[in-house]
C-alpha cells in the first residue's frame, strides 16, 4: 500500500520521504501560506480561460517582456527534470531570502523576492514542507533571458526574518502578512528608479492589462481608503467587489484572499489603517 498526500494524491517516495522530514502541521502553514495571502498559484500555474489549467497547477505560468528581462514563472512542481524536484531545501530557501537561483543567477524581481526576506524561520521551512507535497508536474517553460545584470533589493521593514513572538503583535502581524503577500508591489506607482517605495507607497496607480482589459490599482493608503469601513476592505479584498459594489478586476488574487482566517484579515485591515495617507 502507498502513503498518499490526501491534497495532491502524491505517492512519491520522495513525498514519502519529505513526510518524515516535515511534520503535518508544518505542510499545513506552508499550504495556508501559498495559497491565501501569498497567491503563488496566481503567476505559477498556467491559465487558460477562464481559470487555471487543471492538473496543472504550480507548474509554470505567466510570462513578462520587460526591457531587462524576458521572463517565465517557472515550473515549482516535484518535477525533477522540469521543476524544483532536484533542488535541496536550501536552495528553495535561498531564491526565496536572495531571489539568486542554485548557480548564483539572480532572478528578475517579479517573483517578489525584495519582500521574502521578512519570512519567519518556521513559515520558510512550511512553505518548503508544502512544496515537497506538490504532485511532479511535467511541463518545460522558456529559459529566462536577462539582458542585464539584476539587482536585488529589500522592501523597507523586510530586511531580516520576524520571530514569531514579533506575531503576536496584530500591527506587526499584518504588517508581516501584507508583506509576504506582497501588496504594496501592485499597489506602488513605478518611478525611473523602481517602485516609489519611499515617497509614494501604496498610493496606486499600477496598470495591469490583461484579458480583463485594463485594471488600474488603487490606493490603499488610508486617503484612499478611508471611508471604507473594515468589512468594505475584507469584502473587497475576498470577494472582488467595491465598496459601491463594482466587480473589480484582476490580477488582484480575491479567490486565494478567501481562504484567509479572520484574524488575519483583521490584523492587514489594522495594518493597511497606519500606512502613511498620501493622494
Amino acid at each position: 500500500m502507498r502513503v498518499q498526500d490526501p491534497e495532491s494524491g502524491n505517492t512519491s517516495p520522495d513525498w514519502i520521504r519529505h513526510l518524515f522530514l516535515h511534520p503535518i502541521p508544518l505542510v499545513k502553514r506552508g499550504d495556508y501560506l501559498v495559497n491565501t495571502i501569498m497567491t503563488c498559484g496566481n503567476c505559477h500555474t498556467p491559465k487558460g480561460p477562464p481559470a487555471a489549467i487543471a492538473g496543472k497547477d504550480f507548474s509554470g505560468g505567466l510570462s513578462w517582456d520587460e526591457p531587462p528581462f524576458k521572463v517565465t514563472a517557472p515550473n515549482i512542481t516535484q518535477d525533477k527534470d522540469t521543476g524544483i524536484g532536484a533542488w535541496s531545501d536550501a536552495d528553495i530557501k535561498k531564491l526565496l531570502r536572495t531571489g539568486q537561483r542554485p548557480n548564483g543567477v539572480q532572478i528578475a524581481e517579479v517573483m517578489p523576492t525584495t519582500f521574502y526576506g521578512i519570512i519567519t524561520d518556521n513559515d520558510l521551512n512550511a512553505i518548503v514542507a508544502y512544496l515537497r507535497t506538490l504532485k511532479p508536474v511535467a511541463n518545460k517553460v522558456p529559459d529566462p533571458i536577462y539582458k542585464m545584470q539584476i539587482p536585488h533589493h529589500a522592501f523597507p521593514g523586510a530586511e531580516k526574518p520576524y520571530t514569531e513572538a514579533m506575531l503576536s503583535d496584530k500591527l506587526k502581524k499584518g504588517f508581516y502578512l501584507a508583506t509576504i503577500g506582497h501588496c504594496m508591489e501592485c499597489h506602488t506607482p513605478m518611478g525611473p528608479r523602481g517602485r516609489e517605495f519611499a515617497d509614494k507607497l501604496g498610493t496606486g496607480g499600477f496598470e495591469f492589462p490583461g484579458p480583463w482589459g485594463k485594471s488600474v490599482s488603487r490606493n490603499i493608503t488610508p486617503k484612499g481608503i478611508s471611508a471604507w469601513a473594515d468589512d468594505d476592505i475584507k469584502r473587497a479584498v475576498t470577494t472582488g467587489v467595491s465598496k459601491d459594489g463594482s466587480k473589480l478586476k484582476p490580477p488582484m488574487g480575491f479567490q486565494y484572499y478567501a481562504g484567509m482566517t479572520a484574524g488575519d484579515l483583521d490584523a492587514v485591515v489594522a495594518y493597511l489603517r497606519t500606512v502613511p495617507a498620501k493622494e
